[in-house]
């Protein structure tokens, strides 16, 4: 199996990086980290490092200086179970998931997965079913459905369904076909445009905006990772939109917070003149759905000529399923994780990751493919498309190798965690919240901005610092 350090640097030169700044990067730690048959200590640090030495060779692009990248291993696993730890007020997490949300059998002996965390989608699914929100009723009304025709109605339908497949039915999908294909971190030249200058700024992104469409935890966490080193991250939600508080607040650490109605006419004008003065626009929408607004990466390519624009799918941008909704729960049935795992433990039936570790690891490298793609618009101009998926950060995962006896790690006990953790304003409260995990020696990380509610800020950029 590769190492760490090997892994990170498949995906540094994979996306252009110069093999000689690996030389700059420390890694620490050793596997396994938590009890799973897959390499999520790896997987967290290498991602994370990524992430990291990207904005080291923003700043010395900027700067002439070099500087040093250090991740433990550790400490990026827990970063990678961030929400987990938060503490508002001292007070833990309240329930994570929907009472009808989880893993339920169907008439053909199979298992389905329903995420049903957002009430529309849960509607949906208890409409197909003709059932209340009742895990009793939910279940016995399965029991009507073979997995597939389900899996396959309910989505049609507007809800977020998987069945669980093994790994040899995930790869022999047309969708798992065309997965394969694609790039972990793909970045396309979209448009042309001049090299933009970096403004005056003592951290690797200061002076550069970001406008955040995405919710839930890989785009977040990509928009959170580009606040921690020193960009303006404006978190663009709809007063309409369901969100999950307590994730909307972990993620939101750093970032400016807006309400705009993409639905009004009059909303998406105030959007494009935030696009106008944007320099990177992070979005997980649907390729349809935000075509359908205005936004798709050739007209956000055309209102701010020299944007990086980064999009976030589910199952990937081509094949029958680039346009399914889906979350790292669900992925992780469709793709095989769930059953291997639960075969590896002896479970029969479904077993989780013991983190969302697609949403977090897809996350991080959102934020290396923009920083990456920042850094090749300064130097030879264009517009430029970055585009991650969580089933392709699956693939990923996943060709990095098992781990023989990595379910026999124990989980972190509280006192092991206490080391990676921050105390920060907020505007829901005192936070305790984990800090970023790649250190870098002479532009720490940090985020300058509280954690605030959805719309504390007016849709308009502040001057830049």
């Amino acid at each position: 199996m590769q190492t760490p350090r090997e892994i990170l640097a498949d995906l540094w030169t994979g996306a252009g990086g110069d093999p000689a700044a690996l030389d700059e990067v420390a890694l620490t730690g050793e596997e396994p980290q938590l009890p799973s048959s897959f390499r999520v200590g790896a997987s967290a640090q290498a991602s994370i490092a990524a992430a990291g030495l990207a904005a080291a060779q923003i700043w010395k692009l900027r700067s002439g200086q070099s500087q040093n990248v250090a991740v433990d291993m550790r400490h990026a696993v827990v970063e990678c179970r961030s929400e987990r730890y938060l503490r508002v007020d001292g007070k833990p997490p309240g329930p994570t998931w929907d009472a009808i949300a989880g893993i339920y059998k169907t008439r053909d002996g199979r298992f389905v997965r329903l995420h049903t965390n957002f009430r529309h989608h849960r509607d949906a699914v208890c409409k197909l079913l003709s059932c209340e929100p009742e895990r009793e009723q939910v279940q016995a009304a399965l029991m009507q459905w073979d997995a597939e025709a389900f899996e396959t109605a309910a989505c049609a339908a507007g809800g977020v369904v998987s069945m669980m497949r093994s790994r040899e039915e995930w790869l022999a999908t047309p969708q798992g076909k065309a997965l394969a294909e694609q790039p972990v971190v793909s970045i396309e030249k979209i448009g042309e445009a001049a090299p933009r200058r970096w403004p005056a700024g003592d951290r690797p992104l200061a002076g550069r905006r970001v406008l955040d469409l995405s919710r839930v935890i890989a785009g977040p966490v990509a928009g959170r990772t580009l606040a921690a080193h020193g960009a303006d991250v404006m978190l663009i939600s709809g007063p309409d939109l369901p969100a999950i508080p307590w994730l909307t607040i972990d993620t939101g650490r750093g970032k400016l917070t807006s309400f705009v109605d993409l639905k009004s006419e009059e909303e998406r004008a105030i959007m494009r003149d935030l696009v106008a003065q944007a320099d990177i626009f992070s979005q997980g929408y649907r390729p349809r759905s935000i075509a359908a607004l205005g936004f798709s990466p050739e007209e956000a390519a055309r209102i701010s000529p020299g944007i990086v624009y980064v999009s976030l799918s589910a199952y990937g941008h081509k094949g029958p399923w680039a346009a399914r909704r889906g979350f790292d729960s669900l992925v992780q049935t469709s793709t095989g994780f769930n059953h291997a795992e639960a075969r590896a433990a002896g479970v029969d039936g479904s077993k989780e990751l013991p983190a969302q570790m697609l949403d977090h690891a897809s996350g991080y490298l959102m934020a290396f493919g923009a920083m990456m793609a920042q850094a090749r618009q300064a130097r030879e101009g264009g517009s430029w498309h970055v585009r991650v998926s969580l089933a392709r950060t699956g693939y990923w995962l996943w060709n990095l190798g098992r781990l023989e006896r990595g379910l026999e790690a124990a989980d972190y006990n509280n006192d092991e965690v206490q080391g990676f953790m921050e105390n920060l304003p907020s505007g829901f409260g005192p936070l305790r919240s984990v800090r970023h995990a790649a250190v870098l020696s002479k532009t720490p990380a940090a985020w300058d901005r509280p954690a605030m509610p959805l719309g504390s800020h007016e849709p308009q950029w502040p001057a830049r610092r």
